[in-house]
This record gives structure tokens, sequence and C-alpha cells, in this order.
């Protein structure tokens, strides 16, 4: 049966309990704690310490979700995973994940949206809720960037960024028609491609993966960003979508209680909410203790904010975030 809204039911996330500060890259990189954290606002980043795939990680997260929604793993109808870093190529995160959590042959898919990728499957599982496909859904972004990064001085434009970790939530129907996802907003540029990704290995080349796409001076095979660039596009397009929620549902910037963006540089949530005349109490930060999570960061936020008591019943709440892509995406939320 279709529902007319639906609504977090529960919050869960997972990090590895590695800590890797700035001194410590210091050792391995060309780099300083003040440099990083002057671009970034990063003090520190969670790495996995052996082998661990984003799977893993969503599964404690998912766990920590149902338990706070008080679902049964049985109860769900959908799983979505989030994630730039599966496991494996292929099959599916959402697949591996369904199977280690034992559920039923529900539908089981990923969502490769990179930073904007949670609030996709966000949309998606409403989508699918709301339309009578599914009663409860799981949605999880999980990550695993420190295996897969260049650690040298070479990639270190890139490499102090990114942290490990994972964040999920569980959906269900509201009981209250005034309190859910009151909507979602998609977008995605893909002219922006090459100034932020990672290009191999790579189905076009034959071989996927070459000798070369992993040495010389900027290998293909470790991710590439012209910072400035991503940056400029980044403080243009955050307020422009969380305008967008907003206005779609006749609200301003007064109304907004809480806006949860994705945690991609401290500068850039920064510059959003001083351009939206924001107080710095009302935006969720926690990028300097655990870096970008790409996918996982928004749960992640989410879930420290509820469990210190910033998001309360009836708050307005604003997720949003801009990434590889490019896409950017929000979603307005009656908690």
């Amino acid at each position: 049966m279709a529902v007319a809204r639906t609504r977090i039911l529960g919050v869960g996330r997972a990090l590895p309990e590695r800590i890797v500060t700035n001194d410590d890259l210091s050792k391995v990189i060309e780099t300083t704690d003040e440099w990083i954290q002057q671009r970034t606002g990063i003090r520190q980043r969670r790495h996995i310490g052996s082998d661990c795939g984003a799977t893993d990680l969503g599964k404690l997260a998912a766990e920590d979700a149902l338990q706070k929604a008080g679902v049964d793993v049985a109860q769900i109808d959908l799983v979505i995973f989030a994630t730039l870093s599966p496991d494996i190529d292929w099959p599916s995160c959402a697949g591996l994940l369904a199977h280690k959590l034992g559920t039923r042959s529900i539908p089981a898919f990923d969502v490769k949206n990179q930073c904007s990728g949670f609030i996709y499957s966000l949309a998606c599982a409403d989508a699918m809720i709301r339309g009578g496909r599914a009663r409860h859904a799981l949605v999880v972004g999980g990550e695993i960037h420190s295996s897969g990064l260049d650690l040298t001085t070479r990639g270190r434009e890139v490499g102090v960024i990114f942290g490990d970790g994972a964040g999920a939530i569980v959906l269900g129907p509201s009981d209250d028609p005034e309190r859910g996802l009151l909507s979602t907003h998609l977008h995605a540029e893909g002219k922006f491609a090459e100034k932020l990704w990672l290009e191999a290995a790579a189905s076009r080349n034959r071989p996927r993966l070459k000798p070369e796409d992993l040495g010389g001076d900027n290998p293909a095979a470790f991710p590439r960003m012209q910072g400035k660039f991503v940056f400029k596009h980044a403080v243009t397009r955050f307020p422009e979508v969380i305008r967008e929620a907003l206005e779609f549902n006749g609200l301003g910037i007064a109304d907004l209680d809480l806006l949860i963006p994705h945690q991609a540089n401290l500068r850039i949530n920064q510059f959003v909410a001083a351009g939206l005349e924001l107080d710095e109490s009302k935006v969720v930060n926690n990028i300097d203790r655990y870096g970008n999570t790409t996918a996982a960061s928004i749960p992640i936020a989410l879930h420290e904010a509820i469990q210190d008591g910033r998001v309360q019943p009836g708050q307005i709440v604003c997720l949003a975030a801009f990434g590889a892509g490019f896409t950017w995406a929000s979603a307005l939320l009656r908690w």
C-alpha cells in the first residue's frame, strides 16, 4: 500500500578504530598539520588497519541503525548501498551486504554517485516506499578509501582528505503526515567529470590497467582533483540546491533548523553557511575528525547530530551534497 510520507526510523554508523592524524601523515608525505588544516579543516581521519571491505563497515552501521529503529532484518524489503569504493568490482555491495545481514531475497542494488550517492539512494528508497513497493528500506553509505590513496607527496592534494567509514539509515512509513521526508532534489553535470575522478582501471582501455597507471607524475590509478575548480562549483551548487529544497516546500532559510552537508572540506561548508547567513550552530561539521568519507559522510554526521541532541522532533533538517560527476543533491525533512 502506498504511503503519504516516509520517515527515518533509525540511524547507525561504523568507524575503524585506527586514527590517523595529520602528524602521522607528515611522516610519509611532505606536509604539515598546519598545511592540511588551513586547506581542509581536517585534523584526523580513520583508516582501516587490516583487510576490510565497505560492506564490512556497512554491516556494522546497518545493524546499529536496525537496532535503533526497532526493526528486524526480516522486515527489510529493500537494500541500497551507496559507495565509490566497492569491496569488489561486481557484483553489487548491496547484494553482499544483504547476504551478510541474512535478509530475504529482496531487491538490493548499488548507487555509485560518489559524494551525492547517499541522497540519491535516499530518493530511490523514498520512491519505493511511497509507491508501495517496500515498507522498510535500508540505505547504507560505506567507503574504504585508505587502500586506494596515493599516500606520498605526489598524491597529497587528495590523499590527506579521505577517510574510511560507514553510515546507515532505516526508512519506513511515517505515522505522522507532518513528519518525515518532504522532498529530494537531484542534479548532475557530467561535462566536468575529469575535474574530480578516478580514471583507471577502465573498461574503455585495453588492458584496463597499464603499468604507467600506477607510476609517473600523475598516475591514473589514484584519485585526481582540480581543487580550486571543484571548490568554486561546490560553493555555488550547495546553496542553490538547499534553497531549491526550501522553496519547493514553501520555506525559507529562516525556517531551517539544521543543515547537514556532505563533509568534503570545512572551508566549503563555512563559505556556504556564510553565504546563506546561517549561524554556525545550525550547521553540522565533523570533517575535522573523520575526513571526507564520501557516501558515508552525511549519515555519519546525522548520527552524531542525533546523539548530541542537535536534532529534535519537528525540526526542519536539510541534507545536502556536492561531489564528483559533478553531482549535487538535497533532501528536506521534518524530523
